[in-house]
């Protein structure tokens, strides 16, 4: 009765590693010849997100320890990516607040258009102050459990016209992330 079942699993085995392996063919073909597109960005040079390459997906069979490569398991997957961003602290938003129009316009630009920067799709912002704070505050007064006291005053300032003018730039739409700390 072993011998049987040891047979009847190595069948079953490789029927699965034959479907296995025409999945990845099928995807390899579907990889094969699309395109990235490489952007540079150098100290000491004028290359700043500048495009600098495009190359095409190839299958190798053996790569050389002297190569980069870049192995790509299209059936391997390990979580979603929601985006790249940043922080809106106070200290941002009031550094941002004291430049020129011009100037607030190129910064935002240059993190939050997708057209004309780099597209950041994030932000973190802090609940209450933090140490990017200038001062010390919070929403609501100790031991006021029925929020009556509740007030963002202090964001209206800085803080929020920077998250406003930032997802304008985004196109309306941004992942907002505020936690305390």
């Amino acid at each position: 009765m072993k011998k049987i079942v040891t047979v009847l699993f190595v069948l079953l085995s490789s029927v699965t590693f034959s479907q296995q392996k025409d999945k990845i063919q099928n995807k390899l073909s579907d990889i094969k010849n699309k395109m990235v597109t490489v952007y540079t960005s150098a100290e000491g040079t004028d290359l700043r997100l500048t495009k600098t390459a495009d190359h095409a997906f190839t299958e190798q069979k053996q790569s050389l320890e002297s190569q980069v490569s870049i192995f790509v398991y299209p059936e391997k997957t390990f979580q979603t990516f929601l985006g790249i961003g940043g922080a809106i602290t106070d200290a941002s938003a009031e550094v941002f607040a004291k430049l020129p129009k011009n100037k607030q316009e190129e910064l935002l630009n240059a993190y939050y258009s997708k057209e004309k920067g780099i597209g950041y799709s994030l932000i973190r912002t802090n609940i209450h102050s933090c140490d990017f704070s200038s001062g010390s505050y919070t929403y609501v007064d100790e031991g006021d459990a029925a929020l009556n006291t509740f007030s963002v005053q202090h964001d209206q300032q800085f803080r929020i016209p920077l998250i406003k003018a930032a997802m304008k730039t985004a196109g309306g739409k941004i992942t907002l992330y505020a936690s305390p700390w």
